[in-house]
Formats: structure tokens, C-alpha cells, sequence
């Protein structure tokens, strides 16, 4: 085990309100997963903090729910986050949405703490699991898009998804793609599998990884 686990923290969200549905199930398994490499992780259900929408600040008070202590105590601090939705009409659920949705009246007003969050904010790695009916592959691309375009806006590391399927609750367990050992092994490599998205100016090495190529020839396919 790589004792530098220890140093990283994983917020595990989940955006469905069922407490034994698909989503939950596969964070749970991100979670065994996290846990059993040294990772300390927090999964919590984003219906105990979020009751409202984003509010017109200026016309009115913050809802009255918990979402300040969602964000500021549990999110900033965390070196990833990994979140866990259904898929609803092709997209996050409004829980999930919320979640970030939300975060533009800590991070864009003025003096020093916007400054603080905004720092706090970028350069996490970030992880998707989504739960739909359909196996159908785009089913989930709109919600993984999102994700990836936060992660570029945030320079944080898009890290990796799990898609499973189900419709009754736990159901994404019978998914022959094995979806719940998928986001076990995410959460077991969410802060030491290798990521790279390359700019024509990236410094980087001819070979992706770190075993012999299968062709030394340049301009040659093995």
C-alpha cells in the first residue's frame, strides 16, 4: 500500500434520493474500494444538505439549508471528488446539478474569501459513476461532458467514469459489465491512475506507459 494514500481525501456524493438505489450502490462500492487503498473517504447524500436551487442573492437571503457546509467544509477540502448520479432525461440529476450550480455564490463576489475558494476549487481529481435504465453508451455522454468541461474550467484531472445499468433499486449489480467492481477499483486508483490530456506544447515522453513498447521503430504501428 502507498503510505501517500493516507494524505489524500475522497468526497463521495450521491445525487439520488434513494438511499438503496443504483447510485448508492455504486458509491458504496468506490468507497470499499477507496477504503482498502489507504484513502480517506466521506460519502455523503447530497438531499441532506441541498433543498433549493441557486437563489438571486440579491433580491433575497441564501436558503436556509445546508449546502454552505456541504461546499465550504466537506468539498473544498477534499483532494477529489467523486460524483454519483442516475441519469434523468439524459442528464445529472438536479441534486447533482445544484451541487455545482450553487457553488457561483461562493466563488464569485468579492474580497478575500472568493479568492480563497476559487484557489480551493481547482486542481482536484474528479470521477463520474452514473446509473440509467438503458445500457445504451450515450445515455450518460451528457453528463460526461459536463463533468469533463468542469474539470477543464477548474484545471482539475478528470479521472475516470463507471456507467451501470438498472432500474430496480440495486439492480446494477446483475449488469454483466460488472459496474459495481468498475467503481471499486476506481475508488481503489482515483489518486494513482495516470492521467494525461495533451496540449501540442505538453513535454512528454514517446512511450504512454512505463513497460517496453512493442515496437521500437518511430512512425511504426506494433
Amino acid at each position: 500500500m502507498n503510505s501517500n494514500h493516507h494524505k489524500h481525501k475522497l468526497l463521495i456524493l450521491v445525487g439520488s434520493p434513494r438511499r438503496d438505489g443504483n447510485s448508492a450502490a455504486l458509491a458504496a462500492a468506490a468507497q470499499r474500494g477507496a477504503d482498502a487503498a489507504g484513502i480517506s473517504t466521506i460519502l455523503l447524500f447530497l438531499d441532506d444538505y441541498i433543498q433549493s436551487f441557486l437563489p438571486d442573492l440579491r433580491r433575497g437571503s441564501p436558503p436556509a439549508d445546508r449546502y454552505a457546509e456541504l461546499f465550504l467544509e466537506h468539498f473544498l477540502p477534499a483532494d477529489g471528488l467523486l460524483l454519483c448520479t442516475p441519469v434523468y432525461w439524459y442528464g445529472m440529476s438536479a441534486q447533482a446539478k445544484a451541487f455545482f450550480d450553487r457553488s457561483f455564490t461562493h466563488y464569485a463576489g468579492s474580497g478575500p474569501e472568493p479568492e480563497r475558494v476559487k484557489a480551493a476549487m481547482t486542481g482536484k481529481r474528479l470521477g463520474l459513476t452514473v446509473a440509467s435504465e438503458e445500457t445504451y453508451p450515450g445515455a450518460a455522454l451528457g453528463i460526461v461532458h459536463q463533468v469533463q468541461e468542469y474539470a477543464r474550467y477548474t484545471h482539475s484531472d478528470f479521472v475516470g467514469y463507471v456507467h451501470g445499468a438498472g432500474n430496480r433499486r440495486g439492480e446494477v449489480a446483475a449488469d454483466p459489465r460488472q459496474p459495481l467492481l468498475a467503481a471499486e477499483r476506481l475508488g481503489a486508483a482515483f489518486f494513482t491512475q495516470k492521467y494525461s490530456d495533451y496540449r501540442m506544447e505538453t513535454p512528454r515522453a514517446h512511450n504512454v506507459w512505463d513497460a517496453p513498447a512493442l515496437c521500437s521503430t518511430p512512425g511504426v504501428l506494433p
